[in-house]
């Protein structure tokens, strides 16, 4: 139990009359990739938001490093200072440079001075391949640059924890490579990342451990060549031969 950093225990959530996630439960080590799979709509993005307090859990306990980070009295910002979450949608601010937007974090959040800020933004966006694009808007940038430079943007704050909510999705298809490619080379220096996606083969390839949920609810669980190879439930079988449909 000495390296495990992450622990959902038992999570429960409502909107309203609707139950999104029930009893949602599962350990994670560091170093770990664990990818969530499942059908839209089935609690995988909540799921993420709850982990980092975007969202609040109404039953169930999560922890991180021990520390109950569904405690009333955990300190939010603090949170979400050990626990970095790259969107689908970017979410850069239009008015700031990449090297600005990557920057602004360190800054003000963890009051690094602006050339300590700006050397660290520096470093994270050469490490994402854009050492050629401090200076660029958003505007300037694929969509593919966008998102690298928000991995660039949640890595520069030192997370112990990254959150991947579907980051590809609201990519072209020939710009999805280059945002897996950074996230493969994450996985290579051991970042332990918690990931919604669509993407089977790179899932395939680089989780530790997979979820289906379906209905708010985890069906299956275990190591990718036990969901894509044995699936034991009808539901996972299903969902997975109707992506492999889609695919081909």
């Amino acid at each position: 139990m000495s390296d495990s950093l992450l622990r959902v225990d038992e999570v429960s959530k409502w909107y309203g009359d609707e139950k999104v996630l029930t009893d949602v439960s599962f350990d994670m080590d560091r170093g770990d990739v664990t990818v969530l799979i499942g059908p839209s709509g089935s609690g995988k993005s909540t799921m993420l938001r709850c982990v980092n307090r975007l969202t609040e859990a109404q039953e169930g306990d999560i922890y991180l490093d021990g520390e109950c980070v569904t405690d009333p009295e955990m300190d939010v910002n603090r949170l979400r200072r050990e626990v970095g979450m790259v969107f689908q949608d970017f979410n850069l601010f239009a008015h700031l440079t990449a090297l600005e937007n990557v920057a602004l974090g360190p800054q003000r959040v963890l009051g690094l001075s602006k050339d300590e800020a700006r050397a660290r933004a520096r470093e994270q966006l050469e490490q994402v391949g854009l050492a050629d694009q401090l200076d660029s808007y958003p505007a300037e940038l694929s969509g593919g640059q966008q998102q690298r430079v928000g991995i660039a943007r949640a890595l520069a704050m030192e997370p112990k924890l990254l959150l991947f909510d579907e980051p590809t999705s609201a990519l072209d298809p020939e710009l999805v490579g280059e945002v897996l490619t950074v996230m493969r080379d994450l996985v290579d220096e051991g970042m332990t990342m918690l990931v919604v996606t669509h993407e089977m083969s790179f899932a395939r390839s680089v989780a530790s451990n997979m979820l289906f949920l379906d209905k708010g609810q985890v069906v299956e669980r275990g190591p990718p060549e036990q969901l894509f190879d044995a699936p034991e439930h009808d539901r996972t079988k299903a969902f997975l031969r109707r992506l492999t449909e889609t695919e081909s």
